[in-house]
Protein backbone atom coordinates (compact mmCIF):
# COMPACT_ATOMS: atom_id res chain seq x y z
CA UNK A 1 0.00 0.00 0.00
CA UNK A 2 2.92 2.22 0.68
CA UNK A 3 3.84 1.38 -2.69
CA UNK A 4 0.68 2.66 -4.39
CA UNK A 5 1.05 6.01 -2.34
CA UNK A 6 4.39 6.72 -3.44
CA UNK A 7 3.27 6.03 -6.77
CA UNK A 8 0.08 8.29 -6.64
CA UNK A 9 2.56 11.03 -5.02
CA UNK A 10 4.93 10.69 -8.49
CA UNK A 11 2.59 10.10 -11.09
CA UNK A 12 0.20 13.41 -9.76
CA UNK A 13 1.94 15.97 -10.22
CA UNK A 14 3.26 14.70 -13.30
CA UNK A 15 -0.72 14.47 -14.71
CA UNK A 16 -1.04 17.98 -13.60
CA UNK A 17 1.74 19.24 -14.76
CA UNK A 18 0.53 18.17 -18.17
CA UNK A 19 -2.71 20.08 -17.94
CA UNK A 20 -1.03 22.74 -16.63
CA UNK A 21 1.21 22.61 -19.33
CA UNK A 22 -1.79 22.77 -21.54
CA UNK A 23 -3.00 26.14 -20.95
CA UNK A 24 -1.31 28.78 -22.48
CA UNK A 25 -0.97 32.42 -20.94
CA UNK A 26 -3.05 34.79 -22.33
CA UNK A 27 -0.71 37.71 -23.96
CA UNK A 28 -1.77 41.13 -21.66
CA UNK A 29 -3.73 43.69 -23.79
CA UNK A 30 -0.80 46.15 -26.04
CA UNK A 31 -1.03 49.00 -23.79
CA UNK A 32 -1.97 52.39 -24.71
CA UNK A 33 0.55 53.93 -27.32
CA UNK A 34 2.18 56.94 -26.54
CA UNK A 35 0.44 59.13 -29.38
CA UNK A 36 -2.60 57.96 -27.60
CA UNK A 37 -1.69 59.38 -24.50
CA UNK A 38 -0.57 62.53 -25.95
CA UNK A 39 -3.67 62.91 -27.71
CA UNK A 40 -5.94 62.13 -24.01
CA UNK A 41 -3.43 64.69 -22.64
CA UNK A 42 -3.68 67.06 -25.40
CA UNK A 43 -7.84 66.51 -25.17
CA UNK A 44 -7.65 67.18 -21.44
CA UNK A 45 -5.47 70.73 -21.74
CA UNK A 46 -7.56 71.82 -24.44
CA UNK A 47 -11.06 70.78 -21.61
CA UNK A 48 -9.44 72.92 -18.80
CA UNK A 49 -8.48 75.75 -21.34
CA UNK A 50 -12.27 76.05 -22.20
CA UNK A 51 -13.48 75.60 -18.89
CA UNK A 52 -11.04 78.29 -17.63
CA UNK A 53 -12.32 80.64 -20.82
CA UNK A 54 -16.14 80.17 -20.15
CA UNK A 55 -15.40 80.79 -16.17
CA UNK A 56 -13.26 83.93 -16.99
CA UNK A 57 -16.65 85.04 -20.04
CA UNK A 58 -18.73 84.45 -16.87
CA UNK A 59 -16.49 87.07 -14.21
CA UNK A 60 -16.72 89.52 -17.54
CA UNK A 61 -20.07 89.31 -17.81
CA UNK A 62 -20.54 89.47 -13.97
CA UNK A 63 -18.61 92.78 -14.20
CA UNK A 64 -19.93 94.25 -16.63
CA UNK A 65 -23.24 93.56 -14.94
CA UNK A 66 -22.08 95.12 -11.24
CA UNK A 67 -20.58 98.08 -13.57
CA UNK A 68 -24.09 98.39 -15.09
CA UNK A 69 -26.23 98.30 -11.31
CA UNK A 70 -23.82 100.90 -9.67
CA UNK A 71 -23.97 103.17 -12.63
CA UNK A 72 -28.16 102.96 -12.80
CA UNK A 73 -27.98 103.30 -8.73
CA UNK A 74 -25.79 106.73 -9.14
CA UNK A 75 -28.17 107.74 -12.20
CA UNK A 76 -31.42 107.22 -9.27
CA UNK A 77 -29.30 108.92 -6.57
CA UNK A 78 -28.49 111.98 -8.61
CA UNK A 79 -32.10 112.18 -9.81
CA UNK A 80 -33.34 111.78 -6.30
CA UNK A 81 -31.37 114.59 -5.06
CA UNK A 82 -32.85 117.88 -4.42
CA UNK A 83 -31.23 120.57 -6.04
CA UNK A 84 -30.24 124.02 -3.79
CA UNK A 85 -32.27 127.16 -4.70
CA UNK A 86 -31.25 129.92 -6.79
CA UNK A 87 -31.39 132.32 -4.48
CA UNK A 88 -29.97 136.01 -6.22
CA UNK A 89 -27.41 138.07 -4.62
CA UNK A 90 -28.71 140.72 -2.75
CA UNK A 91 -26.73 143.36 -1.18
CA UNK A 92 -26.30 143.97 2.69
CA UNK A 93 -28.99 146.13 4.05
CA UNK A 94 -27.90 149.72 4.74
CA UNK A 95 -27.69 149.85 8.53
CA UNK A 96 -27.65 153.71 10.76
CA UNK A 97 -24.56 154.77 11.87
CA UNK A 98 -25.56 153.17 15.51
CA UNK A 99 -25.67 150.12 14.20
CA UNK A 100 -22.60 150.48 12.14
CA UNK A 101 -20.63 151.54 15.26
CA UNK A 102 -22.35 148.64 17.59
CA UNK A 103 -20.81 146.12 14.97
CA UNK A 104 -17.25 147.84 15.20
CA UNK A 105 -17.30 147.89 19.16
CA UNK A 106 -18.71 143.90 19.24
CA UNK A 107 -15.99 142.93 16.71
CA UNK A 108 -13.19 144.63 18.46
CA UNK A 109 -14.53 143.07 22.18
CA UNK A 110 -13.92 139.66 20.24
CA UNK A 111 -11.00 140.26 18.63
CA UNK A 112 -9.30 141.36 22.14
CA UNK A 113 -10.91 138.49 23.90
CA UNK A 114 -9.75 136.07 21.81
CA UNK A 115 -5.93 137.60 21.72
CA UNK A 116 -6.18 137.61 25.49
CA UNK A 117 -6.80 134.05 25.34
CA UNK A 118 -4.25 133.39 22.69
CA UNK A 119 -1.58 135.49 24.85
CA UNK A 120 -2.49 132.61 28.00
CA UNK A 121 -1.91 129.78 25.71
CA UNK A 122 1.38 131.03 24.17
CA UNK A 123 2.59 132.28 27.87
CA UNK A 124 2.01 128.69 28.99
CA UNK A 125 3.77 127.36 25.90
CA UNK A 126 6.31 129.13 26.51
CA UNK A 127 6.48 128.92 30.34
CA UNK A 128 10.23 127.12 31.54
CA UNK A 129 10.22 123.31 31.44
CA UNK A 130 10.87 122.06 35.28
Amino acid sequence: MTRALFLAAAVAPLLLSGAAHAQSVRPLPPGPSALDQNRWQADQHRYEMDRLRFQNDQRNATARQLQLESRQTLNDLNARRTMDPYIPYSPPALRSPEQERAARVSATERRETTTSRVGEIDAWLDRRPN
